[in-house]
């Protein structure tokens, strides 16, 4: 028996329905739901056919953060002015209209952050969670917030409660959550690295004497094992991510600042830096229930693989990202293998903006705002998409949630359809 139209039509509905579910989903933190700036969404790449769809634009005018969307919102940290002071705010916007929903006032602003230029403001990005939106400020004060009003339900001042001492340019790191805890890189000895419950606020543990850098910590599974990696001044510190234990370490150079986060690839962890420390690789093994690092290349320098604060992307064992040091406008994308550190190709001309990986193809956001498709490829450099997607700096990332690209700058914040055909 031959279905009916009108049955047709409702099952194929359903499917298009279910099958979105599937391939959507939120970006709630800093460089997505695993912290690797990948997202394995289906979208619509090809934009000569059809370019992307601008939903919304709105002002974001000052500061480096980047959204993250869950629960149809998204976040991002500005300064405002408010009576005459600048502040440091929380922003709640509506996903699909841009509309604001709440701003939540979380300190008095600096002003000048020192270092970024025009537009330079907050650098970390919210963290969105069952409910919840989590704000660490430049000034080290973490903040839970009602992710559907912004009230407010714990905060904790990292300096006044741990001893905290803060960095040049103020810090830059994003919280992370992972199952119930919150973890931040902020604090003074035997509790630089701390771990919260994400809904009490209590702390779990604090360990460790570390001076903290601007790079945001990674949560990932290695050798079977959760860990979270914090990149301090003194290198690589891996982490028990339920009760703090330490399960490795790896010295690394340090000179003015850190700000690139580590990648993870399968058993290697990658690390980089500006200011001549440039890039480097270890492997991590295990014996029994003890891991060890063992360094399997360094690049030192600001030529070949120097990460200012652009954290790349990997896949298949290459990394794409922006390896410069402070080149605006004209600083290269670059792919890299990261067991050995060999340069696959270079192309100039992208600044110091952020990667992402999305539907297995490199979506470059370069400083000038231009959103670039590269094929994920060591073979050769090949572009093929490029949209002019803000006007302003752009020193953040990228989100993809449900179809759409979130992307923001000094001077404004966008929302771009690419929903798959």
């Amino acid at each position: 028996m031959n279905p009916s139209p009108v049955f047709s039509a409702v099952a194929g509905a359903l499917f298009f329905l279910q099958s979105a579910a599937i391939q959507a989903a939120d970006w709630p933190a800093y460089r997505g739901p695993n912290g690797d700036g990948i997202s394995t969404e289906k979208l619509n790449l090809d934009w000569s056919a059809r370019p992307p769809k601008v939903l919304w634009k709105v002002p974001t005018t000052t500061g480096f953060s980047s959204f993250a969307v869950g629960g149809g919102k998204a976040f991002t940290q500005v300064v405002r002015d408010i009576g005459g002071v600048p502040r440091e705010i929380c922003v709640a916007l509506d996903a699909t209209t841009g509309k604001e929903l709440w701003a939540a006032d979380l300190a008095a602003g600096k002003g000048g952050y020192g270092g970024g230029g025009p537009g330079d403001g907050p650098r970390s990005t919210p963290a969105v969670s069952d409910g919840m939106v989590y704000v660490l400020t430049p000034d080290l004060v973490i903040h839970a917030l009602d992710s559907a009003t912004g009230k407010p339900h714990w905060s904790h001042d990292l300096v006044a409660e741990h001893a905290a001492v803060n960095i040049k340019w103020s810090s830059a790191a994003s919280p992370v959550i992972d199952g119930d805890l919150v973890f931040v890189m902020g604090g003074g000895p035997d509790q630089s690295l701390l771990a919260f419950n994400k809904k009490s606020g209590q702390v779990v543990w604090k360990t460790g004497t570390e001076a903290i850098t601007h790079a945001t910590p990674v949560v990932a599974t290695i050798l079977g094992e959760r860990q979270v990696i914090f990149f301090c001044q003194s290198g690589l510190v891996s982490l028990a991510p339920k009760d703090g234990k330490l399960l490795w370490k790896l010295p690394y150079n340090f000179k003015t600042s850190t700000a690139a986060s580590p990648v993870v690839s399968g058993d290697i962890v990658y690390c980089s830096a500006g200011y001549n420390v440039g890039g480097g690789a270890c492997k991590i093994t295990k014996e029994g229930d003890s891991f060890t690092a063992t360094p399997l290349w360094q690049t030192p320098g600001n030529k070949d693989v120097p990460n200012h604060w652009s954290t790349p992307v990997c896949k298949d064992g290459y990394l794409y990202g922006m390896f410069s040091h402070n080149q605006q406008n004209v600083g290269p994308l670059k792919c890299v293998e990261i067991a050995t550190g060999a340069i696959k190709w270079t192309q100039p001309g992208f600044g110091v903006g952020n990667t992402i990986l999305a539907d297995g193809k490199v979506l470059a956001l370069a400083d000038s705002g231009d959103l670039v498709v590269v094929e994920a490829s060591p073979e050769s450099y090949k572009e093929l998409a490029r949209f002019k997607a803000v006007a302003g700096k752009c020193w953040s990332t990228p989100a993809v949630s449900n179809g759409c690209l979130f992307v923001r700058s000094t001077e404004e914040g966008t929302c771009l359809e690419v929903l798959a055909p």
